[in-house]
């Protein structure tokens, strides 16, 4: 078994690698095992254990037969009184890039913390491939971590600190120079091999951080907010790499996030969480078009949600007009929410209009303008490439696909109106903040 050390650094007095003499570095064990070998057809499959240890051989080979590498079980999780993560259950795919999404405090770095083995839950189970890891420690999963601060060994150069945990595992010194020349390549830092990693920028160290993480080969890459720290150009240029990474080695990358662009534009999967629950799992797509209650709706993107009301299937009254849409199952007249994304909607002259209203704001934002419409006291958003000046007022179309029916939930009538809302309300509540 090959051990190698990985530094941690404090969250009080440091800074990244080439910064305060002060910072104080502890270093944890950690294993690293060989690269897995592709396996069969991805689908989900809901697996139940049968208590504590592996599980039965049936219920193990249908867990690898279903492509399930990482299975989370009835997972919760308390820190005092606070109840951090409640009975989440989630099956997580080989070779899957599946995001963890939701606001801070929701839960999900506890969740990633969790599969890392960093926090023990109070209940529930961890399965790796079948088998039971709760009592596993940390240098003993398959997996490897990146964390926001890039942790880079300070005193090491660039080929050094990519090489440390080839070293650890006595690789001979031709592979390892060769592993390091491919995960550089890999992660476009070509030549920098003799570098400082002081003498970097955020964005190189971050690449040398993922270069060395995944030189060890893990069967799983833990991405806790890799991408924070970065610039808006860099994250998303970092975003594309990330991406390309994954599929080009073909593991599983498990991405935390509060940053609803980086999960639509990067996932397999998205897992919305909030309040220690997961809301919704999906697709991008399926998470963007088909949010299942206010919460994911307003969360993942910009949406007017309104009380509504089911007349019948097909047939949804809203905003004091009845409209036709694509959604049935509710009971007659049944009480749900409506949303409308703010590009879905159609200007129209008031006399063409389904409805209409009085535009109170207009805000050019490069592409399109983004508007802010009183209809009958409530404030939509609506994103349109025209230009209508303050005071106007328009007709608005929207077509049956445009509008999608949700039923009632905790979160109906907290979200959806655009009243109090402001570019900079916006920008102050998407601060980034470390989770307990």
């Amino acid at each position: 078994m090959n051990f190698v050390f990985v530094p941690v650094v404090t969250d009080e007095g440091t800074r990244p690698s080439g910064g305060s003499s002060q910072s104080v570095i502890f270093y944890a064990f950690l294993t690293f095992f060989e690269k897995p070998t592709a396996t069969s057809k991805r689908e989900n499959l809901n697996i139940k254990s049968s208590g504590h240890g592996e599980m039965p051989c049936r219920e193990r080979g249908l867990l690898m037969e279903d492509n399930i590498i990482i299975a989370l079980k009835n997972i919760s999780k308390k820190f005092d009184d606070e109840v951090v993560l409640d009975d989440i259950s989630l099956n997580i795919k080989d070779k899957e890039f599946i995001t963890f999404l939701g606001p801070s405090g929701c839960g999900k770095t506890t969740t990633l913390r969790i599969i890392a083995g960093f926090l023990e839950a109070d209940s529930g189970q961890v399965i790796f491939e079948g088998k039971d890891i709760n009592s596993l420690p940390p240098h003993k999963r398959q997996v490897n971590t990146i964390f926001q601060r890039y942790q880079l060994f300070p005193h090491l150069n660039v080929y050094e600190n990519v090489a440390f945990g080839l070293r650890n595992k006595k690789m001979k010194e031709k592979d390892i120079s060769r592993k390091v020349e491919e995960m550089l390549s890999l992660v476009n830092l070509k030549g920098f091999q003799r570098r400082d990693v002081s003498s970097l920028s955020g964005g190189q160290q971050q690449r040398v951080a993922i270069a060395r993480a995944l030189a060890v080969e893990p069967r799983v890459l833990l991405l806790d907010e890799p991408l924070a720290a970065l610039d808006l150009k860099l994250r998303k240029d970092m975003q594309v790499e990330l991406k390309n990474i994954q599929k080009r080695l073909g593991i599983t990358f498990i991405f935390v996030t509060h940053d609803q662009q980086e999960a639509l534009s990067m996932s397999d999967t998205v897992v919305v969480m909030n309040e220690g629950k997961i809301q919704q799992i999906g697709s991008p797509i399926d998470i963007y078009n088909e949010p299942k209650n206010a919460f994911v709706a307003d969360f993942i993107g910009e949406s007017n949600i309104l009380d509504g009301v089911m007349l019948d299937d097909f047939k949804a009254k809203f905003s004091g007009a009845v409209f036709q849409c694509l959604d049935k199952g509710f009971a007659v007249n049944e009480e749900v929410d409506i949303v409308i994304r703010p590009e879905d909607v159609d200007v129209v002259p008031v006399e063409k209009g389904m409805i209409s209203g009085v535009i109170t704001s207009n805000t050019f934002k490069g592409v399109h303008f983004e508007m802010i419409v009183d209809i009958q006291n409530f404030k939509w958003m609506i994103q349109t490439t025209d230009y209508y000046p303050v005071g106007t007022e328009i007709g608005i179309e929207i077509e049956p696909d445009a509008i999608h029916v949700m039923k009632k939930s905790k979160y109906s009538g907290l979200y959806g109106d655009y009243s109090s809302f402001s570019d900079e309300i916006e920008h102050l509540s998407d601060v980034s903040l470390e989770e307990e």
